[in-house]
């Protein structure tokens, strides 16, 4: 009886240090993908998207809560590692990082989970009331689009990465040209004349809105771009994300209920 217990034990030692978990074992080596920040944010941009629906696991692969997770990315000294599986299921589990790892991979983890952490915190919030002109002239309000789903992009024109994905989301508005109950708009924080000029070069598929970096910077309290999110047909805030993977998996997912 002694030697199967301490059979036991060493198993759950050997796993625990491993990684490994009923989830599967890590698709990365934690440690060695510390070795340098550019490996780290490599692996980081293309494989961890905290916006999305995920499984949470913590240091010992006992599932927490999202809220959880993205609160210790914050505020501990963790590194987010996804655990082999299928394409489309998404768990990630917390490992320490390295005392001898570059500071810049806690800082950027730190500012990365924060403003996940902080568009998590909005889903399932009334967006707020707005009433607005777009370069047309139409009113795009609230009450105009009610009993729609409303996918909505914050930008601005000098924001690189608010304009590497214009390709991407234009195709979105593509495909679903055919539902009339979904609307795409975009807020932007430039003037009418600027835009104008701008989308000659770099045309955009939303309906675009200018003159809005106030209602952005403090009604939105923004403070990442491009930022999108979701509402539902009730004015619900069902998604908030900063990347074009992690908004089509949500629309799809939105536009099937």
């Amino acid at each position: 009886m002694k030697k199967l217990i301490s059979l036991i034990v060493l198993v759950l030692i050997f796993t625990s240090c491993s990684g490994q978990t009923k989830f599967g074992n890590p698709e990365v080596d934690p440690i060695q993908i510390q070795n340098k920040f550019m490996d780290w944010w490599t692996y980081q941009s293309k494989n961890i998207m905290l916006s999305r629906d995920f499984t949470a696991l913590d240091l010992l692969s006992k599932e927490i809560s999202k809220e959880s997770f993205l609160d210790q990315l914050v505020n501990g000294n963790f590194i987010p590692i996804r655990l082999k599986s299928a394409d489309s299921i998404y768990c990630y589990k917390l490992f320490k990082i390295q005392p001898k790892s570059d500071t810049s991979i806690k800082a950027t983890i730190n500012q990365i989970a924060f403003d996940a952490l902080k568009n998590y915190k909005m889903e399932g919030t009334v967006f707020p009331k707005f009433s607005f002109k777009d370069l047309n002239g139409n009113v795009v309000s609230n009450e105009t689009m009610k009993g729609k789903i409303i996918v909505v992009k914050c930008w601005y024109i000098h924001c690189a990465a608010c304009i590497k994905e214009f390709p991407q989301v234009n195709h979105l508005v593509e495909e679903y040209k055919d539902r009339k109950d979904i609307l795409f708009i975009s807020l932007a924080e430039d003037t009418p004349e600027q835009l104008k000029a701008f989308l000659i070069r770099k045309p955009l598929s939303y309906s675009v809105i200018p003159n809005l970096k106030v209602y952005m910077n403090e009604t939105l309290d923004l403070n990442a771009f491009p930022t999108h999110f979701i509402l539902n047909k009730e004015g619900i805030i069902t998604k908030v994300v900063n990347d074009f993977e992690s908004l089509d998996v949500a629309l799809e997912k939105e536009s099937k209920l």
